[in-house]
């Protein structure tokens, strides 16, 4: 049982460890794109997190709490992250003509 959850903390921690050195290395110019993938794998997170919420039989109630707070922040990463993806994409989008200016009659 202990040497079950040391392996899965070890795991974490390695796991942590990479992902901070591999985004610490993105240049500036592929943020939006990665951070839009990294968007779509995050649903798929929350999806996964949404079955084992339905395939535990009899959670505790510490079990349910941690599995609906795990939800709704990873929820909320998602949409988050959509719309500031969309606000930075915004940046790029032409600017439309102003009206009632320039010679029309």
């Amino acid at each position: 049982m202990y040497t079950e959850l040391l392996a899965n903390l070890a795991l974490l921690v390695l796991a942590g460890f990479v992902g901070f050195t591999v985004i610490s290395k993105v240049p500036n110019t592929l943020h939006t794109p990665l951070m839009s993938g990294t968007n779509a794998i995050h649903g798929i997170v929350v999806l996964g997190a949404l079955v084992v919420l339905g395939k535990v039989e009899d959670p505790s109630i510490a079990m349910q709490v941690i599995l609906f707070v795990a939800v709704v922040f990873g929820t909320l990463n998602v949409v988050g992250g959509f719309v500031v993806t969309d606000r930075m994409l915004g940046m790029f989008k032409s600017k439309s003509p102003a009206r009632g200016k320039g010679g029309d009659a």
